[in-house]
């Protein structure tokens, strides 16, 4: 510490307590001396202060260390002009009281140590770059100072603010679990805002509607951008959502957030391949327009599905009656199936329904996937879908297909007929996950539809995982993507914060630190007995069996005899 103060200064200090020099040195023989006095050390331009530092310990141990000068500090940044947008300020804790007070710690330094208001790009960028991530976490999201200060005041308080993210529930471990749904996600103007806003979602999209353009009849910008009429088709929704889901996908990786496994339900699987790598994104583009172009074509306007709350035994007991005509098209929980069918026959099980009391919904689509309806497509799709090389990948691929893991190069046109025709196993591949440790789910849709499912079968499993969606209805921008990437953080995901706010171009400033939760760890004045006298050499009756002053061998056989003086 001393050298490096006297390197800050630039001053030599006086050697304390040697005033004489020891005359059992040479002193004339070489360019060694003394500090009598302190003196100026100046700097050179040719080369850094450097000190060498030596210590010699009793028990024999030598240690030198050589310590340099750091480079001089660049001069001050101008005055820059604020940036605008949201801004994450993170804290985190060891313990959860230690969150708290460093949410209050923080919120006193801006109401009164600074004599003008921070710039928050430059807060949230030392929170990051500055500050460990611990256990216990919490983000305050906003667009200026104030907001966030409100919230820092509601987590010091331990109230709730919109502008406040703090964990709720379990926090997920094993790495995040990208979930990918089927149809049902879709809004108009989903992820628009993100188009103008993220530069990785964009060129994500863009690649995606390359890959589209030969099998398509739309643009999928064009699409994004629109009052979203066109997704009333299947064949324009499904190849729109499969975009969308492994463009957030890009988005989530460029954040740091990259998937430990990958699971899609029903057409989502289309996409959970892309993103582990088991299709090339041409591939995808393939299998997503031409399938649901088939469904459009043949099966459309010839059945539906309604959704149950019923678990997969009683669903099927349910719809036994109707034989053929109806089956259970998907499993997507403990109490959540989907059945699929003839229309006629659909109708039939929702009067039945309303009599009983029993709670189902229709689903709006015209067509029976997962039924027997999807047979009169295998011939034409196997053609059409024999050109995709699917290949193996190292992200753990499970498959709503089987239920269970799979080598993804067994992903084939086969493959996509049996996605389309067979029950859609989800709740299994879940259960698989959550056995194999999984406990961070995060669902990359532009609404989530599997949350609940989800949720359903981690509770009846008897296990603890945190279930997270990314955009929601109607929040498809910069600040509901920040507050999903918020809600993983708090959760344990590892975000890359610098990365996520590069854009804003914030500084590092000096913070608070950390507000320590101090314990006295002094050991409490042990009662003990007189010393014997030097003369004496036994030892007191009181000593005689304190065995627990001792701890080894020696030391408590030694208490049985006399009490050796030295």
């Amino acid at each position: 510490i001393k050298m490096v103060m006297a390197m800050r200064h630039g001053t030599l200090p006086r050697t304390l307590h040697a005033d004489e020099p020891s005359p059992h040195v040479a002193w004339g023989s070489g360019a060694v001396e003394l500090l009598t006095e302190a003196r100026a050390w100046p700097g050179q331009e040719d080369r850094p202060r450097r000190a060498g530092i030596s210590s010699f310990g009793v028990s024999g141990t030598n240690v030198h260390t050589i310590i340099e000068e750091a480079p001089p500090t660049a001069p001050a940044p101008e005055a820059r002009a604020r940036t605008t947008g949201t801004f994450p300020w993170v804290v985190s804790g060891d313990t959860p009281e230690a969150l708290v007070a460093q949410a209050g710690r923080l919120g006193a330094w801006l109401a009164g140590a600074p004599e003008t208001v921070p710039d928050p790009a430059d807060v949230a960028v030392s929170l990051v770059a500055s500050r460990a991530a611990l256990e216990h976490r919490a983000v305050v999201l906003g667009p200026d100072v104030e907001t966030l200060r409100r919230g820092l005041d509601a987590l010091a308080r331990g109230e709730q603010a919109p502008s406040l993210v703090r964990r709720e529930g379990d926090t997920g471990q094993g790495g995040a679990v990208f979930v990918f749904p089927g149809q049902g996600a879709q809004w108009a103007g989903m992820a628009r805002e993100l188009l103008d806003t993220s530069p990785v979602f964009r060129e994500s999209v863009e690649e995606c509607e390359r890959a589209l353009a030969p099998f398509a009849d739309f643009s999928l910008l064009e699409v994004l951008r629109s009052d979203g009429a066109l997704l009333e088709r299947v064949d324009v929704v499904q190849p729109v959502l499969w975009a969308v889901m492994v463009s957030l996908a890009a988005l989530w990786r460029s954040a740091g957030v990259a998937p430990a496994a990958v699971v899609g339900h029903s057409q989502g699987e289309i996409a959970a391949a892309v993103v582990a790598g088991a299709l090339s994104v041409a591939d995808g583009a393939r299998v997503v327009a031409l399938r649901s172009r088939a469904i459009a074509a043949v099966l459309a306007g010839q059945g539906g599905m309604v959704s149950l709350m019923l678990g997969r035994t009683a669903s099927d007991a349910l719809v036994a009656p109707w034989g053929d005509a109806l089956s259970v098209a998907a499993v997507n929980g403990p109490l959540s199936t989907v059945v699929s069918g003839d229309a006629g026959a659909l109708d039939e099980l929702l009067a039945h329904c309303e009599r009983t009391g029993l709670r189902a919904r229709r689903i709006a689509v015209d067509y029976a996937s997962h039924s027997a309806h999807v047979e009169r497509l295998r011939e034409r799709l196997l053609d059409e879908l024999a050109p995709i090389r699917p290949r193996s990948c190292d992200v753990p691929f499970h498959s709503t297909v089987t239920g269970r893991p799979m080598d993804t190069a067994n992903l084939d046109a086969a493959y996509w007929y049996e996605n389309l025709r067979r029950t859609v196993g989800f709740e299994q591949a879940t259960r698989q996950l959550l056995t194999e440790g999984h406990s961070l789910f995060l669902e990359l849709s532009p609404h989530p539809v599997l949350v609940n499912g989800i949720s359903e079968t981690v509770e009846d499993a008897g296990a603890r995982a945190a279930v997270l969606g990314t955009l929601r209805r109607g929040e498809g921008g910069a600040r509901r993507w920040l507050t999903a990437l918020a809600d993983a953080h708090v959760h344990g995901a590892t975000v890359d914060w610098t990365t996520v706010l590069a854009p804003h171009g914030g500084r590092r400033v000096e913070l608070p630190t950390y507000a320590f939760q101090r314990k006295r760890y002094w050991l409490e004045t042990l009662r003990t007995a007189p010393l014997p006298a030097a003369h004496e050499n036994t030892a007191p009756d009181s000593w005689r069996y304190r065995t627990d002053w001792h701890t080894s061998p020696l030391d408590r056989g030694s208490l049985s005899g006399t009490w050796p003086v030295s």
